[in-house]
This record gives C-alpha cells, sequence and structure tokens, in this order.
C-alpha cells in the first residue's frame, strides 16, 4: 500500500541537508533512524488504536505503522487513558509524536507543531434516547461535561463569550469514549464528541442520539514537540502529502468510516439482543467451524446474521434457506444434505467462504481480499470478477474494495452488463452486504475484546452472551 509513498519519501530523506555527511549534529528523525524506532503515543480508542483479532488496528495505528514503513523502522506505541495524558506524555518526551485524534487548536499551537490535516470532523452534542432533546446550546437542562484539555474545551470557550450562561464540566478521568458511554448509561446528561467518535460508538450504544452540530468544524492532526529541529516533523509533512496524492489516505478512510453511512442504527439494537438471546446456541459452531478453516469467527456469525438473523429455518422468496442461507446449488456442491440444519448449514458456510478467499488473487491484501471473498459469497464469484473489470476499465483500481463497490452496482445496467461474461447482477446488493457485515463484525470484535470486557461499561450481558474462549 506505501511503496509510492516510500519512494517519495526516501527522495525526501535523501536530500535533507540535515543528513549530510558533513553535518555532525543529530537530529530527531537522526535519532529514529538509528535506533530503528518511531515512537507514537496515542489512547486506546475505536477511532486511534485497539485490538482487534487479527492484531492492532486504529486509524491512527494504520498512519502511524505507514510512516514507520516509509522511514524504514519498527513502529512503538506508547498509550495513555485520556487527551490531558496524551499531551503531557508528548511534552514529556515519552514519543516523538501524538496520533491521537488531535484537533488543531490555537491553544495547542503554542506548545505543538501540527502535521497538515488529515481528517474533518464535526463536534456533536450528544444525549441518550428518551430524554428531552435540546434545540441548543443555550438550552440545556442538565449538566454537560467535555474531555478536558481537548479541543471541545476550547470551542465552547469562545461560544460562552456569546452565551456568558453557557457552563460545563471537565473531565479530567476518562476519554471521549468512556464519555459516551456515560451518557449512554444516564450518569451524565450531555456530552460533546467528534463526529467520527460519535458515529463508531452509535453501533456499540445505539440509544446515543445528536443533539446538534457545533458551529465550525475541526480538522484532525499529528502532533510534534515544537522545537528548533523540526527534521521528524517535516518527514511526516511529505508523507501525508505523498499518502493523499497516491490515494492511501482516502482508502484508509473509506476501510474505517465508509462501511457506516449506510449502518441503521435502530438495527444495532435488535442486533444487540440477538448477541444476547440467539448467538450462545451457535457461538460453538462458528467458533469450530473458523478454527477449521482459518477463519475468524466472528466473520462468520457477521455473515450468519445478515443472511439469517441466525434463524435456522429461514427461507428466502429466491429459495435460499438456513442459517447461513445457502441456495441449493451450492448445497449441493458442498455436499450438505439439509440446509435447516444449523451445523450443515455453517460449516457448509466455512468451507465456501474459505474456497472464495483462496479464489481472491493473491496480491489483493487484507481486508479487501476478505471483503471481496465476502461481497463473493453474495453475488457469485463472476459477477465480482466482472465488477473488477468494470472498475479497471472506468480507470478504478480493481484490487481495492473502495473502487469496485463504485462499479458493483453498474451490473444493473444494460450499458454495462452486457459487456461482461456474467450479465445481469443486482450490484446494489453485495455493496450493502459487505458494509452491514463489516459493522456486525466491529459490533462482535468490540464486544469481545478483553481489555474493554474488563472495564465498567455497562456490558455485563455480552460479557454471558460471547463466554469461552475468544
Amino acid at each position: 500500500m506505501f511503496k509510492r509513498t516510500r519512494q517519495r519519501l526516501a527522495l525526501g530523506l535523501m536530500l535533507l541537508p540535515l543528513l549530510s555527511a558533513c553535518n555532525q549534529a543529530s537530529t530527531q528523525l537522526d535519532r529514529v533512524l538509528e535506533r530503528g524506532e518511531l515512537r507514537i503515543i496515542t489512547r486506546y480508542a475505536a477511532t486511534t488504536y485497539f485490538d482487534a483479532p487479527d492484531g492492532p488496528r486504529g486509524m491512527e495505528y494504520e498512519l502511524a505503522r505507514g510512516f514507520a514503513d516509509a522511514l524504514g523502522v519498527r513502529l512503538a506505541v506508547v498509550t495513555e487513558p485520556n487527551v490531558s495524558g496524551v499531551l503531557a506524555g508528548l511534552r514529556q518526551g515519552k514519543a516523538d509524536l501524538a496520533a491521537a485524534g488531535l484537533s488543531i487548536t490555537d491553544s495547542l499551537q503554542f506548545d505543538f507543531r501540527f502535521t497538515p490535516p488529515y481528517q474533518s470532523v464535526t463536534q456533536q452534542l450528544v444525549y441518550r434516547a428518551g430524554n428531552r432533546r435540546p434545540e441548543d446550546i443555550t438550552r440545556l437542562e442538565g449538566q454537560l461535561e467535555v474531555v478536558s484539555d481537548s479541543s471541545h474545551v476550547d470551542r465552547l470557550q469562545l461560544l460562552k463569550r456569546e452565551y456568558p450562561e453557557l457552563s460545563w464540566v471537565e473531565n479530567r478521568r476518562v476519554d471521549s469514549e468512556e464519555l459516551l458511554t456515560l451518557v449512554w448509561e444516564e450518569m451524565v446528561d450531555y456530552a460533546i464528541a467528534d463526529s467520527n467518535e460519535v458515529t463508531l460508538n452509535r453501533r456499540f450504544y445505539p440509544e446515543l442520539r445528536v443533539a446538534f452540530d457545533l458551529p465550525e468544524s475541526s480538522s484532525l492532526a499529528w502532533a510534534f514537540r515544537r522545537e528548533q529541529d523540526d527534521s521528524l516533523y517535516q518527514a511526516a509533512v511529505r508523507y501525508f502529502e505523498g499518502i493523499r496524492a497516491d490515494g492511501t489516505l482516502e482508502q484508509l478512510l473509506e476501510r474505517h468510516y465508509g462501511h457506516l453511512e449506510q449502518f441503521d442504527f435502530v438495527g444495532a439494537r435488535i442486533f444487540q439482543a440477538h448477541v444476547r438471546e440467539r448467538l450462545p446456541a451457535y457461538l460453538p459452531l462458528f467458533r469450530e467451524v473458523a478454527a477449521a478453516h482459518g477463519l475468524d469467527w466472528r466473520l462468520l456469525a457477521a455473515m450468519g446474521y445478515q443472511e439469517s438473523h441466525w434463524n435456522p429455518n429461514a427461507v428466502s422468496p429466491t429459495g435460499v434457506r438456513g442459517l447461513m442461507m445457502l441456495t441449493n446449488l451450492t448445497a449441493r456442491d458442498l455436499g450438505v444434505a439439509k440446509r435447516t440444519d444449523p451445523v450443515q448449514s455453517i460449516e457448509g458456510a466455512g468451507r465456501y467462504l474459505r474456497g472464495l478467499l483462496d479464489r481472491v488473487p493473491e496480491r489483493i491484501a487484507y481486508p479487501d481480499r476478505l471483503w471481496f471473498a465476502v461481497a463473493a459469497y453474495n453475488v457469485g464469484f463472476g459477477h465480482l470478477e466482472d465488477a473488477r473489470v468494470i472498475t479497471q476499465t472506468r480507470g478504478g483500481n480493481p484490487d481495492r474494495w473502495m473502487d469496485v463497490k463504485a462499479n458493483l452496482p453498474l451490473l444493473t445496467k444494460q450499458s454495462w452488463y452486457k459487456r461482461t461474461k456474467y450479465g445481469y447482477a443486482r450490484g446494489n446488493e453485495p455493496v450493502k452486504y459487505v458494509e452491514n457485515i463489516r459493522s456486525y463484525y466491529d459490533i462482535l470484535v468490540w464486544g469481545t475484546d478483553p481489555s474493554r470486557l474488563a472495564a465498567r461499561d455497562g456490558r455485563s450481558e455480552w460479557r454471558a452472551a460471547l463466554a469461552g474462549p475468544l
């Protein structure tokens, strides 16, 4: 993914006067290269850094890993519980930079130097469904809390000039995700959080509601200590320029947020109810089959939910049936004699998905490789290949899910499907299918994260439903 970026950055590094042989002073960039390690400080959150079944994930982590790869060094991660801890840690020199979903603010720029922004977000006032929705910032009937040292405090201070009666509490003990949890638990009436954090966390807490957006958007960026030596900072600037130019940044944003555009937050409540009530009966099967075929049981379970809501007797108007909704032809090819038998259905689906994954070209990396296989499970491998051909014809990248999902709907248009090998297909369906499964999968990953399960956040029912080896 970062090949072209590495080439650009490597060229830039060669031209840096600070790295010339005649310069005896050791710069920050020199020291990073010499020790072979880039150290970042971040916070544990769905938008920044967390542990997933396939290893560390998160927008900030993947951006930082790309930068470390571009420099040719390993990545080391230091975590702090909240923004205050991140900023204090950076001031104390615990890391080379902060990659923690920080907004660029006037107050922070006295101490820190920010890279060009990589994402624009809106600050939103959040409350819990069932409580009265405030019309604006001056009509709050309860307590408003924000995270200390955050950009939300700066925004409220500006608003207070216009509305002197405005008041709030600054919480130094929590980060934004924990604060949203407190709103969900009705321990706090209102909170302010960035739109990306609200969107991700509403899948986990679907009762959260956005009352309104605060004026003006915010820009997220990395922060460096404001020192005379800006060698590492300049390398980071070139890195962001590179990934913006070659499409890597756009792909990362799609990977983390693109599947949320169509997500049904009301449906998320039903999903969580079914996790408690239906999933436990099939959990051992999902785990066993996934392990046998080198799959993540959470993905297989997410697919089963999208297919049938974990109903082994489900039947569609087109004749597919069972918990994994296998067609008659597919079941026959897989040797599944009784599609309504959950054991046969899940085992057959696991073998089928494994076979589709093996058919996806090896050059395609995860997670795109995974979403191609899941899309093929829905629409058929031939139609997926047709969509990849169309994508290439239209100048897109046939190996990127982001590009292919934009072209799959063209399989419904005669002007396009008549040129393909396999013809017409309802190309909108696999797009929605994959995006829903991505969100269900994320919720299951979140619900089974050991570090999160240890936290007090109202998930005792999740612990009971998903008990057992992860």
